[in-house]
């Protein structure tokens, strides 16, 4: 059993464990996703971190996991602690809001002063013990009727990531760090977010927020009317005899929409939204050139290498190499490589290119080859 403090009673950690992670093929397909994944070589896969990472500011019951039918058993076997009865399972993806304001409803029923914070499986946190303490004031501000969120220290201008643009303290007698949001911002080009990170002013969204459930889902109420009474409906049955068949009645009138759009960016808007700056060494290792930098296993020539069965020779290179088979790859010259060999497909591209791994997961799907997705 993992050992825990637990910080409050009605605080609960939602995991939305889903998504491929399709700038990660041909290592994650649809049935192994990122999430489950071990792609630091830590022998734990990013879901186990993830919980391993809450479990001290809720203890095990307190954890509640969102995901699909086809991960089931893999999700239960790599989080034993976490009951049945908190383990949601989706006919198909609904994005963000859905999963995370579903499991909010639910929880909100089981206790009216619920406190729900949600957490993307599949990312790595160097800092724990710092990242829990962001969390707890995110909590503490919370209590106050805002929808927290955690904005990351950017490090660099990038363009993969959205931006929050931060305003006025909160209260500094009460709070250390905790800022009103402005506004989220889009993915940036690369101009302005170098702007961004010379004034100061943003972070990085990393798609946490903490609230009360009955706040979270007032928001929801507000702006998207429709798919809040459906999520309620979904809620007030769950636990009974009619759960899996009002579910399965009620799923596809779920619409399919992202936290950011509707809740987050109309509550920021309302001054409803505060955020906490953390720099806990977050990273959502959304290509390969992010898993490189965390490998340890590194041979001639900074070149990462990851996998239990790689075997891999490299002179003068630099970058990746993913051996998921018996093949000896050898790699001679070559920098900033991107190589992920498995059993069925072969991935050969440079840290320069990897985002665009995902427009090639769109091709293989666009010409009938979805067999190796």
């Amino acid at each position: 059993m993992t050992s825990f403090t637990k910080h409050a009673k009605n605080f609960y950690a939602i995991i939305p464990a889903g998504g491929v992670g399709s700038r990660l093929w041909p290592l994650s397909r649809a049935d192994a996703p990122k999430f489950l994944l071990d792609l630091t070589g830590s022998g734990k896969s990013l879901l186990e971190s993830t919980y391993d990472r809450l479990v001290p500011l809720t203890g095990p019951e307190n954890i509640f996991v969102v995901t699909g039918y086809a991960h089931r058993n893999a999700v239960t076997s790599q989080l034993p602690e976490v009951v049945e009865t908190n383990i949601f399972l989706e006919p198909s993806p609904k994005d963000s809001t859905a999963a995370i304001c579903i499991a909010a409803a639910i929880l909100l029923r089981r206790d009216p002063d619920a406190i729900v914070g949600s957490f993307p499986a599949d990312h790595l946190v160097a800092a724990p013990a710092e990242f829990r303490h962001v969390v707890r004031e995110a909590i503490a501000v919370a209590q106050d009727g805002y929808i927290s969120t955690i904005g990351i220290s950017p490090t660099e201008p990038s363009t993969a990531f959205g931006y929050i643009e931060t305003g006025e303290p909160i209260d500094p007698s009460r709070f250390a760090e905790a800022q009103h949001v402005a506004r989220f911002v889009e993915k940036p080009v690369h101009d302005l977010a170098e702007r961004y990170v010379a004034d100061g002013n943003h972070l990085w969204n990393a798609g946490m927020f903490i609230a009360k459930a009955s706040v979270l889902l007032d928001v929801l109420r507000e702006n998207r009317p429709r798919l809040a009474d459906t999520i309620d409906r979904i809620a007030d049955a769950w636990g009974t005899s009619e759960q899996f068949l009002r579910k399965d009645k009620l799923w596809d009138e779920l619409e399919k929409v992202a936290i950011d759009y509707a809740i987050a960016e109309p509550a920021a808007r309302d001054g409803k939204v505060a955020v906490v700056p953390g720099d806990f060494g977050w990273d959502d290792v959304g290509d390969f050139s992010a898993i490189a930098r965390h490998i340890a296993n590194r041979g001639a020539g900074s070149l990462a290498i990851l996998g239990d069965q790689a075997r891999v020779i490299s002179d003068g290179s630099s970058g990746i190499v993913v051996g998921e088979t018996d093949r000896v790859v050898a790699v001679i010259g070559l920098e900033d490589v991107v190589i992920v060999d498995t059993a069925d497909a072969l991935l050969v591209t440079n840290t320069a290119n990897a985002q665009r791994i995902k427009q090639m997961v769109d091709l293989l799907r666009s010409t009938g080859r979805g067999d190796v997705l």
